[in-house]
């Protein structure tokens, strides 16, 4: 290390440069910004982030293309994203976001909705297709590849024929939100997991069955 590097380090100047790149994470919650959508199933992702910004008493900054705060855990940096372009446009916001803060696409983990899960269950995995996501499908369109963790949340498919837009954006369920709590907690937990004990070990302990 020379020596200005050293005294940048010192007086906590630049820090940002000098933390090892492995250890740093790109964690989304992928939702849509506006009063109207708070508390919807398609929001979930929102929640998560949220919470994890509320444990560690985070405070966001309205910065481009997203709501960005910060927190350090076990020698780690998690960098909290909120893509402030709609569901379907949020690849926009994890590419700028990857290469802004210099992550590692293996160290990105999105945070989704899943009508394909039943509501409770969590599905943790290190690719895949976008199964129908419109969210994880221009992500997938703007990073050019499939290879990047997604946490998804079940929410279930509790609906009737041509009823699936109203039902992802619509409110939870009274006894969905007395359950919701445990949800997210269980899904904050695996987010702090997959950044200090690796994708595989966070599979095996935190994916679940409703």
């Amino acid at each position: 290390m020379n020596l200005l590097r050293w005294f940048s380090s010192f007086f906590g100047k630049n820090k940002e440069e000098v933390i090892d790149p492995n250890m740093k994470y790109l964690i989304v919650g992928l939702g849509n910004m506006g009063a109207k959508y708070d508390n919807t199933r398609h929001n979930i992702g929102f929640d998560v982030i949220d919470t994890l910004a509320s444990e560690y008493k985070l405070e966001y900054k309205h910065a481009n293309l997203g709501d960005v705060a910060e927190f350090r855990f076990k020698g780690r940096v998690f960098v909290l994203l909120k893509p402030s372009t709609y569901m379907n446009l949020s690849g926009k916001a994890v590419r700028y976001w990857l290469q802004k803060k210099k992550i590692k696409q293996e160290n990105l983990l999105v945070i989704v909705d899943d009508l394909n899960i039943d509501f409770g269950g969590i599905r943790l995995r290190g690719k895949g297709s976008d199964g129908g996501h419109n969210g994880l499908k221009n992500i997938n369109e703007l990073l050019g590849t499939k290879d990047y963790a997604r946490l998804r949340i079940g929410i279930g498919d509790n609906f009737s024929k041509g009823g699936q837009v109203n039902f992802v954006l619509g409110k939870w369920s009274p006894q969905e939100q007395e359950q919701l709590v445990e949800v997210i907690d269980h899904c904050v937990e695996a987010v702090k997991a997959f950044g200090t004990i690796g994708l595989a070990r966070t599979m095996s302990q935190f994916n679940k069955k409703a």
